[in-house]
């Protein structure tokens, strides 16, 4: 039976915001780091915001938070005040990590810079992530995912070559960021363990948008093309890579025919037996695209749409899920991805306790770790519901916590006072 979480023992202080920096402390405390939220008077906003379509009660959790923060504690302090000051740093004294997506502004501010914090504290690993990285004329620029989507290429290579470069469905950006802030962390840590070295770790969005398109981005250097959008396939694949859609308006992502057996029953299969003699695509190699020119594509592409589009998407994957040496997937919308089989099987989806919401299925821990496993730790916290125990554990008094929580909340209901009587 495993006992041991390989973060157990670790402590992260997280002063985040949104998603990029808040998905990098779900990662550690699924390996089983403690993460500390420390959180402004009025909270991380995410924990308010809607989105569509959202017909929970009022009061509920925003989707975004619950999924960011999900494991967490929550400590609720004001930072521009002496005592919130302390608060912080009394954390920061047995702390590991420090784990932030503020603005450098604001932790200059704050006196929160990683000089000030390296100087007090030589063990902690200084973790930061933001939009277009430390150095450069944008260093502080500010940041939302579409906007380093959009910078990073994604965005421009993505959609019809004759209409408006399309955003991705996901916040692409924002959560590559934090996978890579998350690596970084590790990483840092490992080195301080083996080394004796604390040192700051830093990644952008637009970085991380680069490296998911480090193949793309090689292609362009190398050979100096300005390739356009292709629609439902990529800009580099010829041949009948991409998405097509069926007689039912499903979708099916037909990606590669691997063997010759396979490719002469899809083409009976699709009603295109011509293909099948056509030495053009009678490689695996040339159904990727090698030796084609665009009018093969074009051509090919153009008659397996309409063999799609003659049967549903039912049908076409009956069929090929007959057919091992043929890569293909349904293409699938979020609810349908939340009830799928093979993610149930591997708890890609896990249930967890939302307050003022109930049992909730959203995204676990990837990671699989044979000897020491990491897990899902519950729902996100409620905002300031450490400070009582995190802060006593600090070292601070029962006196002065009493006194930051009631500051905090005073703030909090102000402002919301403020907000309703606006409306």
């Amino acid at each position: 039976m495993h006992t041991v979480e390989p973060l157990a023992g670790i402590r992260v202080v997280e002063m985040t915001l949104a998603v990029q920096g808040p998905v990098a402390g779900v990662f550690l405390r699924d390996m089983g780091a403690e993460v500390i939220k420390v959180e402004p008077p009025l909270g991380d906003p995410a924990r308010y915001g809607r989105g569509v379509a959202n017909e929970t009660p009022p009061g509920t959790l925003g989707p975004q938070f619950v999924a960011a923060n999900r494991g967490k504690r929550s400590v609720c302090v004001d930072l521009t005040t002496a005592d919130g000051q302390r608060a912080l740093h009394a954390l920061l004294v047995d702390a590991d990590v420090f784990l932030t997506n503020y603005r450098r502004l604001a932790l200059d501010r704050l006196g929160l810079d990683y000089p000030h914090l390296r100087e007090r504290y030589p063990r902690l690993v200084y973790a930061s992530v933001n939009g277009f990285g430390p150095a450069g004329p944008d260093a502080d620029k500010a940041m939302l995912d579409g906007a380093a989507v959009a910078r990073g290429g994604l965005a421009g290579m993505t959609g019809y070559a004759d209409r408006t470069p399309v955003l991705p469905a996901a916040t692409i950006g924002d959560h590559a960021g934090g996978m890579q802030l998350a690596l970084g962390v590790v990483t840092a840590l490992l080195a301080r363990e083996r080394h004796g070295v604390a040192q700051q770790v830093q990644t952008s969005a637009l970085g991380t948008q680069m490296w998911l398109q480090q193949w793309e981005l090689a292609h362009t250097s190398i050979t100096g093309a300005r390739l356009e959008r292709a629609g439902p396939h990529h800009p580099i694949i010829r041949g009948p890579y991409g998405v097509y859609t069926t007689a039912d308006d499903g979708a099916i992502m037909l990606a590669q025919v691997m063997a010759e057996d396979a490719w002469d029953a899809f083409c009976v299969f699709a009603g295109c037996p011509e293909l099948a003699l056509d030495p053009r695509f009678g490689t695996p190699g040339r159904r990727l695209g090698e030796g084609l020119t665009d009018t093969d594509s074009a051509e090919v592409r153009a008659i397996l749409a309409a063999a799609f589009a003659r049967q549903t998407a039912a049908d076409w994957e009956a069929f090929l899920r007959t057919q091992p040496e043929i890569i293909f997937e349904c293409v699938q919308r979020w609810h349908e991805v939340l009830d799928d089989v093979q993610a149930h099987a591997n708890r890609y989806v896990e249930t967890v306790d939302v307050p003022d919401h109930g049992p909730t299925r959203l995204v676990g821990n990837l990671v699989t770790l044979g000897a020491t496993p990491g897990s899902v730790k519950g729902g996100p916290p409620r905002l300031g519901e450490g400070n009582a125990e995190l802060l006593g554990r600090a070292g601070l008094d029962a006196a002065t916590i009493a006194a930051i929580t009631a500051h905090a909340t005073a703030v909090r209901e102000a402002a919301l006072a403020a907000l309703s009587a606006a409306r």
